[in-house]
């Protein structure tokens, strides 16, 4: 198996599938097929695809992931799947960061479910019968 880039006119290239695997950003190679052939990758804003595109230095990737979207700058080809470190040094992260999550209330104690102890009062008090509790259908 190669594991060079192409050369082409003087310029390292290679295979879309190959460098996303090859960056960490599929967990391998076949999804990186699957991740080109989908059309959820764009090359520097034009639709991508093939797996076999041929990816060169400089050329700006926007993956649309399920998590949401990726935009990276390739700036190396790679020769093999290295570690994270890396991985990393094959591009330059231009996504925007993320948007804070918002904070979920707090809730004051006993807003929420009811207890067990809650439970069995509620059906007690809907089990009573006669004109001392009102049914609230009034």
């Amino acid at each position: 198996m190669r594991t060079e880039p192409i050369i082409s006119r003087g310029e390292a290239r290679q295979r879309i599938d190959k460098w996303l695997w090859f960056a960490r950003l599929v967990k391998s190679r076949t999804l990186g097929q699957k991740l080109a052939v989908s059309g959820r990758v764009r090359v520097n804003r034009e639709k991508c695809d093939s797996a076999s595109y041929a990816l060169k230095v400089g050329d700006v990737l926007t993956i649309a992931h399920e998590r949401g979207v990726r935009i990276v700058r390739v700036l190396d080809p790679g020769t093999r799947r290295g570690p994270a470190p890396e991985a990393q040094g094959l591009y330059e992260d231009l996504s925007p960061p993320p948007e804070p999550r918002q904070q979920t209330a707090v809730r004051d104690r006993g807003t929420g479910r009811p207890t067990k102890r809650d439970q069995r009062l509620l059906i007690g008090l809907k089990q009573r019968s006669g004109d001392d509790f009102p049914s609230g259908d009034d």
